[in-house]
């Protein structure tokens, strides 16, 4: 009403153009304008101000509620609490990332091994990093993935990242500790487990087998050649095994090599008969003989062969049967383990003998017969396929006779002396010549008959020259030698026998006549005192 009061109040002028109610309406809305900009900036500062002291006590009451938070509850669910709202407020991805570890347990990862050969094939011209090693007798170069290098992989219509991650370790001298991640998208999941993995492994081992170096592996070795200077996880380092040795070269009796043969490609194609009888795929050799009669020139023979790796452990460096249990576990299938000189062991060998008096208790931690022989043929024997274990000795009756019955040492070959056929294989090998129209051969097989003379030794004699006839020669005259030294020896022996049996006699008849000397003094004393 006051509004209307005073606009009517006001002037009204007509303009000769607009009537009397356009002017009226005019003012009334220019007024309305006005009024309401006042109250809006009015209004605004009002509702500002209420916001900020809102926001003030909200803050306060914030900081009040984490503090109470910080000493009411501990610090594990809180951690939990936070994660919990992280994952609720994360948005979730599409893809899935499989983390693929070296080692499974205390075994070897066999899906790491096999990306680890795969990815070497699939390197693309993005990667910034690799490894590179070649060996002498490889005929392509190694490559292998730096860390943290990234490889892109196809299969189907599916995408796959590969990545190579190496962390430190959390003991000091842990070492670092490596594995894979391959990521894809979720829906894939189901494709890459049953088809795609398998493939990988399928791949990996025909690449193995188109390149196959066998390495030689030893606990003493602290590096190994694949790992750019390393040290693996394990404990065991390795190297490419150049030994020439194959059953074409050895001087053997050709039945006996024949045997082995025979013996090694049965064992490799009863997998399934191993499995049916009940018993580990594993074979056990026993190699016996004087030194240098080619028992280590045979391992690396049947290594050839089968194209096994070599494990080669010595007891002596073992010191408790948990580590023997590790060492054995970490070794790989179709290998041959290796323990040279076993007699030499016989320390470790011994079997474990309680203290007379037991006030003393028994050691622990230490390697035991019994530890040994349930890795070569108890439960922990099952946990590998497709091994061979070759144990040798220069003396075979100084084994413990546990060791030596069949599913331990199966099969036992007497590495024997240099016999006329393994001669003139080395004669072929070494100046290659045969025995026809051969005026040596007749008197060296005579030789050989009557002196024992090992392999080692004859090939010796036929590298001395590069004349056939020089060195055969020189062959008659080393085995006439060890022909007349064996007769001294005979001769000396019976000469020291019949010294001996005299001494013998001469002290049995001292002893006689000692005691027929008591006899009589106690005949004496006995007659003297009837006497008195």
């Amino acid at each position: 009403m006051i509004l209307t009061r005073r606009v009517l109040r006001w002037p009204i002028k007509q303009s000769p153009s607009l009537p009397v109610n356009t002017c009226f309406s005019s003012g009334i809305a220019f007024d309305s304008i006005k009024m309401a900009a006042m109250f809006s900036s009015s209004e605004i500062s009002k509702t500002a101000s209420s916001l900020f002291s809102a926001y003030a006590s909200f803050a306060g009451s914030m900081m009040l509620v984490r503090s109470m938070a910080n000493e009411l509850i501990p610090h594990q669910l809180r951690s939990y609490l936070y994660s919990a709202f992280r994952y609720f407020f994360t948005p979730l991805s599409p893809d899935l990332t499989l983390a693929i570890d070296e080692r499974c347990g205390i075994s070897k990862n066999q899906v790491y091994e096999a990306a680890e050969v795969y990815l070497s094939t699939r390197i693309s011209p993005k990667t910034e990093r690799l490894k590179l090693s070649k060996t002498r007798k490889q005929k392509h170069f190694t490559i292998g993935l730096e860390k943290g290098e990234l490889v892109v992989d196809g299969f189907e219509d599916v995408r796959l990242t590969w990545r190579f991650v190496c962390t430190e370790g959390q003991k000091p001298h842990g070492g670092e500790k490596k594995h894979f991640e391959l990521s894809f998208n979720k829906k894939h999941k189901d494709k890459v487990l049953d088809f795609y993995l398998p493939y990988v492994l399928l791949k990996a081992e025909e690449i193995k087998k188109q390149d196959k170096m066998i390495k030689l592996y030893s606990r003493q070795c602290p590096f190994s050649c694949e790992d750019d200077n390393e040290r693996r996880g394990g404990s065991w380092g390795s190297i490419i095994l150049e030994h020439p040795a194959t059953f074409d070269t050895l001087a053997m009796d050709p039945a006996l090599k024949k045997m082995i043969i025979d013996d090694l490609e049965m064992f490799l194609r009863r997998k399934a008969y191993y499995k049916k009888v009940g018993k580990a795929w594993k074979r056990g050799y026993l190699l016996y003989g004087p030194p240098g009669t080619g028992k280590s020139s045979l391992v690396a023979a049947m290594a050839n062969y089968l194209k096994f790796d070599i494990y080669d452990l010595g007891l002596t460096s073992v010191r408790s049967d948990a580590e023997l249990r590790r060492t054995l576990l970490s070794t790989t299938n179709r290998s041959i383990l290796l323990i040279e000189d076993i007699d030499c062991s016989s320390e470790v060998l011994e079997r474990q003998m309680r203290n007379k008096n037991k006030k003393l208790p028994d050691k622990t931690g230490q390697l035991t017969l019994s530890g040994i022989l349930n890795c070569i043929d108890g439960l922990w024997s099952s946990c590998g396929d497709e091994r061979i274990i070759v144990f040798t000795t220069n003396y075979k009756d100084r084994i413990d006779p546990a060791l030596l019955r069949p599913g331990r040492m199966d099969l036992h070959i007497n590495m024997s002396y240099c016999t006329t056929d393994g001669f003139r294989l080395l004669a072929s090998n070494y100046l290659g010549i045969s025995s026809k129209h051969n005026p040596f051969f007749a008197e060296i097989d005579s030789l050989l008959n009557s002196t024992e003379a090992t392999p080692a030794e004859v090939a010796e004699e036929l590298m001395k020259s590069d004349d056939p006839n020089i060195a055969l020669q020189g062959l008659v005259n080393f085995l006439k030698r060890k022909r007349d030294e064996a007769d001294d020896e005979t001769e000396n022996k019976a000469t020291g026998c019949g010294e001996v049996n005299s001494s013998v006699r001469r002290l049995n008849a001292i002893v006689s006549r000692v005691k027929r000397l008591k006899t009589n003094v106690d005949q004496r004393k006995i007659m003297m005192r009837k006497r008195k």
